[in-house]
């Protein structure tokens, strides 16, 4: 008898505990539901059907640890308890397992070959290189341009689409307009990889524009029905963008509880940056180039006071990033392109498996091909390189008086990323002594 009455009062236990874990996670889930801001696309209902099946198991394994002796009142938990209990338990996303990564940079540190670590993962990878361009394009002379506030809306309501394999926010900028969903205007799409492939490849003609080639085909205008069909069928899916500029504007996108995004941050030193961007885009940078060659430089001046914003837009992402706020917990990133020039393998497993995604064999094999050439491919983009002397080139290519100018307006921003000043010349230019501190971010 008492074996019985044993077992009825463990199960009536595993029914009322159950019964509470459901009313938590009902909680949860509405919580999550007004989350959306007003900015966002109005979203479908969501099923939650399956999650309160994975609740039911998980409270079966919670009765166990009750009953070997943890001591865990999961009744007495606060509401923010019971919602990082659920976040440990990985229950409140319903996305099938899906990885939804953002590699967020800005212009020259490195984010096209950080961006093809994903893209050359696989079949199950579904890549798109710098989509926002196209928005960014447009609106340039639009008056929503000077509002950062709406621009910020938009680029994350475009990601959010993209997301979900719905490109009809993105083909609402690509100019001209897609006939019938068919582009040949799509920036860049033979850097990706899925978007090259034969069930998104239509029929070219011989004569056709080599701007509509892919890397690995000939390929006709994008059809951007097929591409959203090529995104449905990949388990994960990778965004590089240079375009968002403070990392708080995404959180309505990582709130999501479709989506499971994790944001990869991308720096590099901004002496580094500023010599790039004098190589790559010489037209824009003329100022610059004046500057370094008569050794004044109007710390006044507009060119001056955009590199001071840009790095502070830079360092104020990072703080919001390594502060670990709620809505960014494990979804957050910080990444030195300079670690990844010296330890590609090392750097890129970490990369992987803060996603969750498995680190491929195809993706090892591209690093090995693409970080230790010993001639330089042609072309701003590039991402073939001899990758441990990418890292230090810059040093030889900026005067000690511009890499002054940026160490006194980029001061702050250089000291978080733990980036070593330089006193004089010759310190710069001696690549012996490492500019770079050791440092974990994560």
């Amino acid at each position: 008898m008492k074996t019985k009455y044993a077992i009825v009062f463990i199960c009536i236990v595993a029914l009322v505990i159950i019964e509470k874990e459901s009313n938590i996670l009902s909680r949860v889930s509405d919580k999550l539901i007004q989350r959306q801001t007003p900015q966002q696309t109005p979203q479908p209902p969501l099923d939650y059907s399956n999650a309160t099946q994975i609740g039911s198991l998980t409270m079966f394994k919670m009765l166990l640890s009750k009953l070997t002796g943890a001591k865990v009142n999961y009744s007495s938990l606060s509401e923010e308890q019971e919602e990082d209990e659920l976040d440990d338990l990985g229950t409140y996303r319903f996305n099938g397992g899906q990885r939804h990564i953002l590699l967020m940079a800005t212009t020259r540190t490195g984010s096209s070959f950080v961006g093809e670590l994903f893209n050359q993962h696989g079949e199950q990878m579904f890549y798109l290189f710098e989509p926002l361009w196209h928005v960014e394009r447009m609106l340039t002379t639009a008056s929503e341009a000077n509002n950062g506030t709406v621009l910020a809306g938009i680029y994350r309501d475009v990601l959010q689409g993209l997301f979900l394999c719905d490109f009809s926010p993105l083909e609402k900028f690509i100019s001209p307009p897609p006939q019938d969903h068919i582009t040949p205007a799509l920036f860049r799409r033979e850097s990706s990889l899925s978007l090259c492939e034969e069930s998104v490849c239509s029929p070219v003609a011989k004569d056709v524009f080599e701007r509509y080639h892919c890397k690995t085909r000939r390929c006709g205008p994008l059809n951007l029905t097929l591409a959203s069909e090529s995104c449905l069928s990949k388990q994960h899916h990778a965004i590089k963008t240079v375009r968002v500029r403070q990392l708080d504007t995404l959180q309505p996108l990582v709130e999501d509880p479709r989506l499971d995004v994790r944001v990869i941050q991308l720096v590099r030193d901004p002496r580094a940056i500023l010599a790039s961007r004098m190589v790559a885009f010489s037209s824009k940078y003329q100022t610059w180039k004046a500057w370094a060659q008569d050794g004044q430089v109007p710390e006044d001046d507009e060119e001056v006071k955009r590199l001071k914003g840009n790095c502070d837009q830079i360092r104020m992402s990072a703080e919001v990033g390594l502060s670990q706020p709620r809505w960014l917990r494990r979804r957050y990133m910080l990444v030195r392109y300079e670690d990844i020039a010296r330890y590609p393998m090392q750097k890129a497993e970490e990369m992987y498996r803060f996603t969750g995604i498995p680190f491929s064999s195809q993706a090892r094999e591209w690093i090995l091909r693409n970080t230790q050439t010993t001639r330089e491919a042609s072309g701003i983009y590039s991402t073939q390189k001899n990758s441990s002397e990418q890292a230090e080139k810059w040093r030889f290519n900026i005067p000690f008086t511009l890499a002054q100018v940026v160490q006194r307006v980029c001061g702050p921003t250089m000291k978080i990323f733990g980036y070593r000043f330089v006193d004089d010349e010759k310190t710069l230019i001696n690549k012996s002594i490492s500019l770079l501190e050791d440092k974990l971010f994560n």
